[in-house]
Parts: structure tokens; sequence; C-alpha cells
């Protein structure tokens, strides 16, 4: 995994010169026990909601529904709810996210670990992981009311 490591930065780097503003999808999927879908990176630490960058000729909705299906097997029915859209200047000098919530999906077919996600799970509130992202952890409880909306990711 160290060269995927590399890649990946070297990729940002590029992308960091090459666009004025990037933007990425993450879906905050909720199951009817109100457990959050977590995924967990093979070249990221931590646990994270998935979702990922909005490609050129793509609607943010269209990504979301493309990195939900490919990170977690997720297909969503029917329109999400836009949560909110957050600043994320520690990752990118002008970089956004758009968290939706998915309280309507199914999940045809549960992933397996591939070269991208080592893990995908559900987590109650009361027990999340220990090494989740932490502003991953602060979008959940923004989501159940338990703090008020930030506008930085």
């Amino acid at each position: 995994m160290p060269f995927q490591r590399i890649l990946t930065r070297i990729l940002q780097r590029y992308w960091r010169m090459t666009r004025s503003l990037t933007l990425g999808a993450q879906g905050a999927v909720i199951d009817s026990d109100g457990r959050f879908l977590l995924i967990r990176h093979t070249y990221l630490p931590g646990w994270h909601f998935p979702g990922g960058g909005v490609e050129k000729h793509e609607t943010i909705q269209q990504a979301l529904y493309r990195e939900l299906h490919e990170e977690a097997g997720v297909v969503i029915e029917p329109t999400p709810e836009l949560f909110g859209i957050y600043s994320n200047f520690k990752a990118f000098p002008n970089d956004h996210i758009a968290l939706f919530v998915v309280r309507s999906w199914r999940q045809p077919v549960a992933p397996r670990p591939n070269a991208e996600i080592a893990e995908c799970a559900f987590f109650a509130i009361d027990a999340l992981p220990d090494n989740i992202n932490p502003p991953t952890k602060c979008r959940i409880l923004e989501i159940l009311g338990r703090q008020p909306r930030q506008t930085s990711w």
C-alpha cells in the first residue's frame, strides 16, 4: 500500500495546483436502528463516511450515488437530504464537502475489502470506533442535534 499512498499524495498536490475549487460528496447513511455506516480506507487513518470527489460533468448527487455504491454497496432510494456544505481547507485551499443524510437505501451486496476500502460497518452512537475521524464524529453529533452545526469540516 505505500505506492498507493504516494500516488494519492501526488494526485492531491496536482489537484491543488490545477483546480480552483474541489468539491466532495459524503453520505451519512443511517439504518433503521439509528446506526451510522462508516468506512475505513486503506490509505487514510480512521473511520469516515463513504463519499468522494465530484468528477467533471458530474452533479454532486451523481457523485454521492456513485461513491456510496462503489465504497459501500449502497443504492440510495429516493433523494437524500442535503444536510450541509462544509469548507475543508485543511485538505485543499478551496475544498468543500456536501454532506447528505441518507435514510432510505438498500445494500443488495455487502462490500468486500478491496484496494481502497479496508472495512465497512454500521455503528451505534454509543459504540463509535475509537479511531473515528474527528470531523466525522462531529457531523454525527450535528445530525443527531447534540451539537451546533459548524461551517468547517
